[in-house]
């Protein structure tokens, strides 16, 4: 039974309620886009600002200045909240491009259609046509297609930058974009090229993690999953760029591109080597190199940001997991807590985070960490705007407050749009979880 895993501290019916609400919560966007300002780089203020400007030279932005909210969330002095309309009413049209899910969650957080992502048009589709885009669902819509029938879900309207020849008969995979949307079922600004050293798209729990984990100038840091690096620079803007922050993951061009994101915001702290976490500690006394494996305590802080099933990621147009697949990440998150624990000095805080909403990937995770590692004790969290642990995994009352967790479908409402801000920004964001320890 797939909803085992993940709310198995209700009952049968309750929990196949919740299991069906939590996969139509999925199935949109957050109420808000939420921005990472750079203020290692520029005033909060001034990021405001100029990001106003830019976001009004768009289309979808220059009726008048009344429209473009840019909100300043209260308590993350490096967040800044744009509200996201939708679902708006949309008619659809005869002529249908279809895309893949990637590319439609892409689409729904205010993304144009770049030719890359798109798998059927209409057969004489030219640039400048008017066309509907959809999302398949199941991954059966096959490159090249001129119609599709399969499980699909509407996304909104655009017009065609590209000729269908061009999408689909050209040597080289086409670059660009290949629909701009006009008439978006939510509409949000796309971010495209927008300030991108001063102004980072992030989830907000994403952006919790670095405040909780508490960086300070001057520390040495280890990022354990870093890829693709928001986590990673996020981490060293907070530190000022002072100090060094360690990024490991196990494949090649996803460290290149957490260089890249190094670059692009301009920061000198970080090191990201290309190597497996769970191999991380050295048992040679002599390891004198500054890339992995690394000594025992070695780090005043690591994020152990896990591989997870990531069933809390929104927009999620493929809602296709499995309960083996679901219960598959348990291991490999427990090898990576070794290593942690290893790494992390005495006095050392480590923060454990995952991207889902499963019991057995985030309290029982918890449970078992407590009861495996005398030496951690769990630790209040600053910024603490999400709900606390769920029941199910033995953690006492007391423990599960400590916990952070966002559960959007606890409070989603589609039609609840009054909620006072910051509280639905809070509350309607991705699934997440927090946990906070120190080793004593």
């Amino acid at each position: 039974m797939l909803v085992h895993p993940v709310l198995a501290a209700v009952g049968q019916q309750e929990a196949e309620c919740r299991f069906q609400k939590l996969l139509t919560c999925l199935s949109h966007p957050p109420s808000y886009t939420c921005v990472r300002a750079s203020t290692h780089l520029a005033a909060l203020e001034e990021i405001r600002r100029q990001l106003g400007e830019e976001l009004k030279k768009q289309q979808m932005c220059s009726s008048s200045p009344e429209d473009l909210q840019i909100l300043p969330h209260p308590r993350i002095t490096d967040v800044l909240l744009l509200p996201v309309d939708g679902p708006r009413p949309v008619q659809q049209l005869s002529s249908e491009v279809v895309v893949g899910a990637q590319c439609g969650s892409a689409v729904l957080r205010g993304a144009h259609v770049f030719a890359p992502g798109i798998l059927g048009s209409p057969k004489y589709m030219k640039t400048g046509d008017m066309v509907s885009v959809f999302s398949d669902l199941e991954g059966r819509c096959t490159r090249g297609a001129t119609s599709f029938q399969g499980k699909k879900v509407f996304l909104g309207n655009g017009v065609a930058e590209m000729d269908r020849s061009t999408i689909f008969c050209t040597g080289e995979p086409p670059r660009g974009i290949g629909v701009r949307m006009v008439a978006p079922l939510y509409q949000s600004p796309s971010f495209d090229g927008v300030l991108p050293s001063l102004a980072f798209l992030q989830n907000l729990p994403s952006v919790v993690v670095g405040h909780v984990l508490g960086p300070r100038p001057g520390e040495r840091i280890l990022d354990m999953c870093a890829a693709p690096g928001g986590k990673t620079c996020h981490i060293a803007a907070l530190m000022g760029d002072q100090g060094e922050v360690v990024a490991l993951d196990r494949i090649r061009n996803k460290i290149d591109r957490i260089r890249q994101n190094a670059q692009m915001l301009r920061l000198q702290s970080i090191k990201a080597f290309c190597f497996n976490s769970t191999q991380a500690v050295s048992s040679d006394p002599a390891q004198q190199t500054e890339g992995p494996p690394f000594l025992p305590d070695s780090f005043d802080r690591v994020l152990l940001d896990a591989p997870c099933s990531g069933l809390g990621q929104r927009p999620n147009m493929a809602t296709t997991w499995s309960l083996k697949e679901i219960c598959s990440y348990q291991p490999l998150q427990r090898k990576l807590f070794h290593t942690a624990v290893q790494l992390l000095k005495k006095g050392g805080v480590l923060v454990y985070s995952t991207c889902t909403v499963t019991l057995a990937e985030n309290e029982e995770q918890v449970a078992w960490a407590l009861d495996t590692f005398p030496c951690l004790t769990l630790q209040p969290q600053e910024p603490h705007i999400g709900a606390e642990g769920m029941l199910g995994a033995g953690l006492s009352p007391e423990q599960l407050r400590l916990l952070q967790r966002f559960s959007p479908e606890l409070s989603w409402d589609q039609t609840q749009t009054t909620t006072a801000f910051p509280g639905r920004a809070d509350s309607d964001t991705i699934g997440f979880f927090i946990a906070k320890f120190l080793k004593n």
